[in-house]
């Protein structure tokens, strides 16, 4: 079977960063153990990576690189801003706990929408968030091989939407995602 619209994909993968040769830098992998899992074209997926992939079978490999106009854009300095240290309280209380530099801090906006945030700094009346994508800027060169290619299952599908949704996607069946402070399903995925 060939990797085509709504098949279910696992994929095990190197993604490197950085120019090549002794330069590239290993940013995550996803290993046979630990597949990438999607349903391909659900949109889940950077479109590139997918295009880049389609109509591979099991046991074929793969190597490519996405510039960053196909992966996560150019990195934007607007998108690095100040933010009232007041917003980050609890019982009005600054959570220096939580928000230090290096962190990455879920956030909404004022439409509701959510997204991802890293602190750069944390100053006296401010925080200084990035608002970019940690690869923002980055050309992304991958390299692996497809694992498996089927029909999904009614529980594959199911086990996706949730990790899209706001599970883990480990499978360990945690309803209300693993980053949540009542979370004890014990996956280890906070």
């Amino acid at each position: 079977m060939i990797i085509s619209k709504n098949k279910f994909v696992a994929v095990e993968y190197d993604l490197y960063v950085g120019e090549e040769g002794e330069d590239r830098i290993l940013m995550e992998s996803a290993t046979r153990e630990r597949p990438l899992q999607f349903i391909y074209g659900s949109g889940s997926m950077i479109e590139a990576f997918e295009e880049h992939i389609a109509k591979l079978r099991q046991g074929d490999k793969f190597e490519f690189s996405l510039n960053p106009e196909k992966a996560y854009g150019e990195y934007v300095d607007d998108h690095v801003v100040e933010l009232p240290k007041t917003i980050f309280e609890v019982d009005g209380k600054f959570d220096a706990e939580y928000v230090k530099e290096g962190a990455t801090l879920p956030m909404r906006n004022s439409d509701g929408g959510m997204f991802n945030g890293s602190v750069l700094e944390v100053k006296e009346d401010v925080v200084v968030m990035d608002f970019n994508h940690p690869l923002a800027g980055e050309t992304l060169h991958f390299k692996g091989e497809v694992l498996d290619v089927h029909n999904p299952t009614e529980e594959e599908i199911d086990a996706i939407n949730k990790s899209l949704s706001g599970g883990c996607g480990c499978g360990c069946g945690c309803d209300d995602g693993c980053d949540s402070d009542d979370c004890e399903c014990g996956c280890d995925c906070k």
